[in-house]
């Protein structure tokens, strides 16, 4: 009996593309045609995001506030917390949602490999972005940074790079301490005293730090290549993920854009147009390695088995 061939799931890049024809609208702007390496990542049924949580109002939480954070202690972070909020959870089973972010860290990890024969360590750095408030960026970067610590050969800073609404430390339920911007601001201070260790190993954090009015100028100066070029050269293995603010909301985000190796443009399915999409990433053009990651996608169960279900998650359905 001839065995059929087998049907080759669609790529990563051929499944979004069949929802934003990016590069066609891209083609029928009035400017230079895009670039070749503009590419994208699509996790198909990534459960959809939940909407940004607005933080309640004081007094109406039952959960304690977080402790003031001992500089070098261990930062120990609520599993039970990271499956309320539908994070990726360290040492569960296998999931879907686990399966699609392995996807899209493989997707990335092929890039830094092709960045990196040009631009040397930039390819370990990696800035996440969306084009407006809302869209899933910040839920994105927390888990690709829990994927990407899983890795055997790589420890992981997730850098909160949203200095005007920081929110990295607070999904964790982590207190705020100095961060990026207070090793900006002076430059006598050592950026690697500021890295909050966690109990997720090889992952660590660095907070926003003390908001300031000049937080594009203090990223456009010297000392923004000084700090990420000292926290690469601490340590070969790190990767450096930048949760940064939209990019048609607030001005860093393009900043950040020329100090790393590719950009993960989070598209909300059900929210981005794609006019919005377009003027993102002309404000990031920084950056030559643009891949869009489609999140919230509808997920239609019909005639197919979803990531997770080969491990034993539910039936599939």
């Amino acid at each position: 009996m001839t065995e059929q061939p087998r049907k080759i799931r669609p790529s990563l890049i051929e499944r979004a593309a069949e929802t934003y024809d990016f590069g066609a609208q891209l083609r029928a702007a009035e400017r230079p045609e895009p670039r070749a390496d503009l590419r994208v990542v699509a996790p198909e049924p990534v459960a959809p995001a939940p909407e940004v949580e607005t933080p309640p109002a004081e007094g109406t939480t039952d959960r304690p506030a977080p402790p003031v954070r001992v500089p070098g202690e261990t930062a120990r972070i609520d599993r039970e917390l990271l499956a309320e909020r539908g994070f990726l959870v360290p040492g569960a089973p296998i999931s879907a949602l686990a399966e699609e972010f392995r996807l899209v860290k493989r997707q990335l990890l092929l890039t830094a490999k092709a960045v990196r024969a040009t631009q040397g360590d930039r390819a370990r750095t990696i800035l996440v972005c969306s084009a407006n408030v809302d869209e899933g960026k910040t839920y994105c970067a927390i888990n690709l940074a829990l994927s990407m610590a899983a890795e055997r050969d790589m420890h992981v800073v997730l850098v909160d790079a949203d200095f005007a609404k920081p929110d990295v430390m607070g999904r964790l339920d982590l207190a705020e301490s100095p961060g990026l911007l207070d090793a900006l601001a002076d430059p006598a201070l050592d950026v690697e005293t500021l890295l909050v260790p966690t109990d997720v190993p090889q992952l660590s954090l660095l907070p926003a730090g003390a908001k300031s009015i000049a937080d594009t100028e203090l990223l456009a100066s010297e000392r923004t290549t000084e700090v990420i070029a000292g926290l690469l050269a601490a340590d070969p293995r790190r990767v450096l993920i930048f949760d940064s603010p939209p990019a048609l909301a607030a001005s860093p985000a393009s900043v950040l854009a020329l100090h790393v190796g590719q950009v993960m443009m989070v598209v909300r399915a059900d929210k981005t147009s794609e006019t919005d999409l377009r003027e993102a990433v002309a404000q990031l053009d920084g950056c030559e390695h643009i891949q869009l990651l489609l999140n919230a996608a509808t997920y239609s169960p019909k005639g197919k088995a979803r990531f997770g279900s080969y491990y034993g998650e539910g039936d599939g359905q």
